[in-house]
């Protein structure tokens, strides 16, 4: 996982379409999502196969990159969600 603040050029396409950035994070995130899904499956397969230690060490790690993925993408959907509350109620009460 790189660590710097270079986006990827899709990712700065969407940002110079004037998207907003939750969105991109969303969405984003969904495609980390499936890697690690697919990485963690890869490990679980190598853990079954070899009953090693260290492949079991990488299942953990792969779960837990997976979950806190999940995590931070549910967390998208609740900033959203309470964005829009706030919208409607401004537009309610006519702020």
């Amino acid at each position: 996982m790189e660590n710097n603040t270079t986006l990827d050029p899709y990712l700065m396409k969407l940002v110079e379409l004037g998207m907003d950035g939750a969105d991109i994070l969303h969405g984003h995130l969904k495609v980390l999502m499936v890697e690690a899904e697919r990485q963690l499956d890869l490990c679980i397969e190598a853990e079954e196969y070899s009953e090693e230690a260290m492949d079991s060490m990488a299942r953990t790690e792969a779960t837990g990159y997976f979950d806190a993925l999940c995590e931070v993408y549910a967390l998208t959907y609740a900033i959203a969600f309470a964005k829009e509350e706030v919208k409607n109620r401004k537009e309610i009460l006519g702020e």
